[in-house]
């Protein structure tokens, strides 16, 4: 297996297993434990809409400190500043000073995770091995994501939420482990055209941020609601969910790097659409939505290496990885924003919340449409590649 033989690619897939491992201990309750802390719906969407707007305006400042010190340290300091909002979000009592603290922690140390993790995974991975890697990676997230919702759950409820989210906290902090004997990755002072070849993937994530808006953050409340808002229902219908996808990943990933990416693109996005419209459908029968969120388990493996393999490859070829990082990490945050906010808007005025999560299908269908067009370009590519090894 050629896709196992890259030590740093390894290292950080490892590291984005314990990563996933405190994601869904603890990062799958965030919007659900401010609806338990007295935040109404409507409020804890528009407090991840602060998050990303935050997330957007400070952006810029990275880009500085990856310059002088390079992608690993931001990388680092995001990952422990991802494990201070669990402890502050344990003390969050209905809107107030609490809550703000929260979305300032909480952007903060998204900034510098997302943008210098993103980049540093495109520039240490191998372009005829990125969907094996990316499908590696979601194997392993997947199967983290399988025992995590349980053992959140079981703490939550058995010691409180102190406890709880403190416990997440060390798990996160531990994903910085990893990263320990892995390479630095420089920062070029001066990339022109960077922001220029990111323009296609900026606006892919762009309706990614959107498609997850709907299809994620608003069926996690929608999910907690037609289960009564019991936390124990609900991280159970989270651990079936992971069960259920542990071993996609590798599978589309091959087809991917085999020159198959049309295909994946048809199997992933038709399934996607599917169970969007299932949940859509299911929100007053709750053994519906479990078996519905399980299906997103299926979901998640198939469309990573799909969108990962275009953004990834994209980045790597470009003059900066960290500015085409920024760039589309930007293009997320105004999908989430703009999603999160409708969908608050619609929630407030007394509307379902099937019509948010139906708001992800014009995103399914960009996604689905850019990816599409994008492959041939990639086949060739490849195939260009293995010619000149031949030879």
């Amino acid at each position: 297996m050629a896709f196992l033989r890259n030590d740093a690619i390894n290292r950080v897939n490892l590291h984005s297993g314990i990563q996933a491992l405190a994601h869904g201990a603890g990062a799958i309750f965030f919007l659900v434990f401010l609806l338990r802390a007295g935040v109404s719906i409507p409020a804890a969407l528009c407090a991840q809409a602060a998050i990303v707007a935050v997330r957007f305006a400070l952006r810029p400042l990275i880009l500085p400190l990856a310059g002088r010190f390079g992608l690993k340290p931001p990388l680092v300091a995001g990952t422990l500043g991802l494990a201070v909002q669990y402890p502050v979000l344990a003390e969050v009592e209905g809107v107030g000073g609490s809550l703000a603290l929260l979305v300032a922690v909480t952007s903060l140390g998204e900034l510098l995770y997302h943008t210098s993790y993103n980049a540093y995974f495109a520039a240490l991975g191998d372009v005829e091995h990125r969907g094996h890697q990316i499908g590696a990676r979601e194997a392993m997230m997947t199967a983290a994501s399988i025992a995590a919702p349980v053992l959140g759950t079981w703490a939550l409820v058995t010691v409180g939420p102190r406890w709880m989210f403190a416990g997440v906290a060390l798990v996160q902090a531990a994903a910085v482990v990893p990263l320990i004997e892995a390479p630095n990755v420089p920062v070029k002072g001066d990339a022109p055209g960077a922001l220029r070849a990111a323009r296609l993937a900026a606006v892919i994530i762009a309706a990614d941020g959107w498609f997850d808006a709907c299809f994620v953050l608003v069926w996690q409340i929608a999910l907690f609601v037609s289960l009564g808002e019991s936390i124990a229902a609900y991280g159970g219908a989270m651990a079936l969910a992971g069960l259920i996808g542990a071993a996609c990943g590798l599978l589309l990933g091959r087809q991917i790097d085999a020159g198959f990416g049309r295909r994946a693109v048809v199997v992933a996005y038709s399934v996607g659409a599917a169970i969007l419209l299932l949940r859509a459908e299911c929100l007053d029968r709750p053994w519906l939505a479990v078996a519905a969120n399980a299906l997103g388990g299926l979901f998640w493996p198939l469309l990573a290496p799909t969108l990962g393999v275009v953004v990834y490859n994209l980045a790597k070829a470009s003059p900066c990885p960290l500015r085409f990082s920024m760039a589309t990490e930007g293009g997320w945050d105004a999908g989430c924003f703009c999603a999160c906010l409708i969908a608050a808007t619609l929630v407030a005025a007394d509307v379902s919340l099937a019509v948010p999560i139906l708001m992800a299908l014009p995103a399914i269908v960009v996604k689905a449409l850019l990816l599409w067009r994008h492959y041939p370009r990639i086949v060739a590519a490849s195939s260009s590649s293995r010619r000149a090894r031949l030879e």
